[in-house]
């Protein structure tokens, strides 16, 4: 299969998915009618709870979900080739991941914009929401501080990058005052100020770099990056969204989706072949980048590029108390998962252009690459022409940045351009990660809120500043110190599989809420991948505890582990009781909005 057809074959795909079965899950599933007013309207308080254009919200959410794992999942799942990949990709994304997304934006929105656990409460039992609050911090602490060191990594001594990174603070800012202030509502003049003032900035970025003095200043170790994210994550959890997170997610989206079209364009231009085969000598385990075979790893290495728990914890979080309508959750959220998922397809194209043994040696560790006994191709000469030492950089950010280097440096006229895309990319990659921590960062400051107001009810009021202070402070704080110790290096396989079954938990709670609606004749779109993928990834877990984590001494991420698995069991067991229950009933009552349900939810 050459790179052309696959990009075909998934835009294709997710085109045809999202005119039928989306419209589907919108219509007959979920029945969205935009006579019910949403939460943004009837709790409108100008701070959190913000009417909001549904193509400025599809870039606030679009930049919040799509954060490292459409980037580097896809890219290390190449060690299995890039057929295994491409299949889930594309089958997930249609019947998991986009439907996961948009059940839970819904259940948010039908609740009031509340949290995954809150809805767990009300759909299933207190003990289940409490369970689940417990689990999604713990996820959401996890993730956060993986994808800082990402970013950390991506901007450590890179003064080019860390100034358009940096850049796009004020310029968000500034839009944002203008949109709201200046111009309410005028979403054109702001993404014209926005789009003129990111492209300055990244034309701007190399004479900053070659600046003695400028690049001094913009030149951070990691351990001050380490802090810098953090305090950016408490600011972007505490002002209004609309001053700094919504328009420097919308900013940000613009590069985002713009550099995956100009990748995609390229890839079309120049048809590069896909050097890596479909399947690898590794699909059955032993491969020196991912532990374990294809099957169940697969599913954990790709993780939020086709199904992601994380995108749960946004969807009940900033992205449902800003939907103006009930019929943008379709384009909002099963649009931007596919969005997602064509981001995956690129990336995992980006890695596979690259010659297997090239690939191996950027991702796999000096002396697991050793045992190959394989000699690298090109790299030598790649390593010379982005100007940096590429060989034995696992993670699958370096070999992402080569790979869509390689490929825009192909582009006739742009011989000769391979460091400045190399770079380019680099930087490209900390912002796509940086928007997700802005947004997990508040929504895991509204969880803290809803756990700590149980104790002191004033905590649950957002309005309450000393609240919404300290919690930011507290949540930033934890996730900031595994940041600065760098503890959570090796934690991508915990981090994927406490992802999938964060995820399958949000199907099975969309499912029991699908069932109290009254239409349990649909529950299949949300119960079938949950219980296909829970068993799967428990499966993946296992393994982890048994053949990665004990025999390496790693007995916190076995526990953690194990605890994790424990949680999210207990959650299955009690929805299983609750749809028990709701299927006996036999007589339906009339909910607010005229419509037959089984049970009323205990909002």
């Amino acid at each position: 299969m050459s790179s052309l057809t696959l990009i075909f074959v998934a835009a294709c795909l997710f085109a045809i998915a999202y005119r039928f079965y989306g419209l589907f899950l919108a219509t007959k599933v979920m029945n969205l009618r935009d006579e019910r007013e949403t939460p943004a309207v009837t709790m409108n308080d100008g701070h959190d709870y913000v009417k909001t254009n549904k193509y400025v919200l599809f870039g606030h959410h679009f930049a919040a979900i799509a954060a490292a794992g459409p980037l580097l999942g896809p890219v290390l799942a190449a060690q299995f080739g890039y057929m295994p990949g491409a299949l889930w990709i594309l089958i997930g994304c249609v019947l998991a991941g986009g439907v996961h997304d948009m059940v839970v934006l819904f259940a948010s929105v039908r609740h009031k914009g509340r949290s995954l656990s809150m809805i767990a409460e009300t759909e299933i039992g207190k003990t289940t929401g409490k369970v689940a609050s417990i689990s999604i911090l713990f996820i959401l602490i996890l993730t956060l501080a993986g994808l800082s060191i990402a970013v950390v990594n991506a901007m450590f001594n890179s003064p080019w990058g860390t100034f358009t990174v940096l850049a796009t603070i004020p310029i968000a800012m500034v839009m944002g005052v203008y949109m709201q202030k200046v111009r309410p509502g005028d979403i054109r003049g702001g993404s014209l100020i926005g789009v003129g003032l990111l492209a300055l900035s990244i034309v701007v970025g190399p004479h900053v770099a070659a600046n003695p003095t400028l690049a001094q200043l913009l030149t951070f170790s990691k351990k001050e990056l380490a802090v810098i994210i953090p305090v950016y994550g408490f600011f972007a959890s505490v002002l209004p969204v609309w001053f700094l997170l919504v328009p420097r997610d919308y900013l940000s989206t613009y590069l985002k989706i713009g550099t995956i079209a100009a990748l995609a364009i390229g890839i079309v231009f120049i048809n590069p072949a896909l050097q890596m085969p479909a399947f690898t000598p590794y699909i059955s385990g032993g491969g020196p980048v991912i532990p374990g075979a294809a099957f169940p790893f697969l599913f954990i290495t790709i993780a939020c590029g086709a199904l992601s728990g994380f995108h749960a914890i946004i969807g009940s979080g900033t992205t449902p108390k800003m939907i103006a309508k009930e019929k943008d959750i379709l384009f909002v959220g099963y649009g931007a998962m596919l969005t997602e998922g064509f981001v995956a397809i690129m990336a995992l194209i980006a890695a596979c252009v690259l010659v297997p043994a090239d690939y191996f040696a950027i991702n796999a560790a000096p002396a697991a690459f050793a045992k190959l006994g394989i000699a690298t191709v090109n790299l030598p000469e790649l390593a010379t022409q982005v100007g940096e030492q590429l060989q034995g950089r696992p993670g699958g950010a370096v070999s992402l940045a080569v790979g869509m280097a390689y490929i825009f440096s192909s582009v006739p006229f742009m011989d000769g351009m391979m460091a400045y895309w190399y770079h380019f990319a680099i930087m490209f990659e900390a912002v796509f990660i940086l928007t997700a921590v802005d947004a997990g960062t508040r929504v895991g400051r509204y969880l803290l809120q809803e756990m700590l107001g149980r104790v002191y009810p004033r905590f649950a009021d957002n309005h309450w500043t000393p609240g919404v202070v300290v919690t930011s402070a507290l949540f930033t704080g934890a996730w900031g110190y595994l940041v600065y110790t760098g503890d959570i290096a090796t934690i991508w396989p915990l981090f994927g599989m406490a992802n999938q079954l964060l995820a399958s938990c949000a199907l099975i709670v969309g499912t029991t809420m699908l069932i109290r609606l009254g239409k349990a004749r649909y529950a299949w779109v949300t119960a079938v991948p949950a219980l296909l993928v829970f068993p799967i990834v428990m499966w993946a877990g296992y393994l982890n505890v048994t053949t990665n984590f004990m025999p390496k001494n790693l007995y916190l991420l076995a526990t953690l582990s194990v605890v994790l698995m424990v949680l999210i069991t207990i959650v299955f067991v009690a929805a299983f009781r609750r749809w028990h229950s709701l299927l006996k009933i036999e007589r339906s009552v009339t909910d607010n909005y005229g419509d037959k349900v089984l049970a009323l939810a205990s909002d």
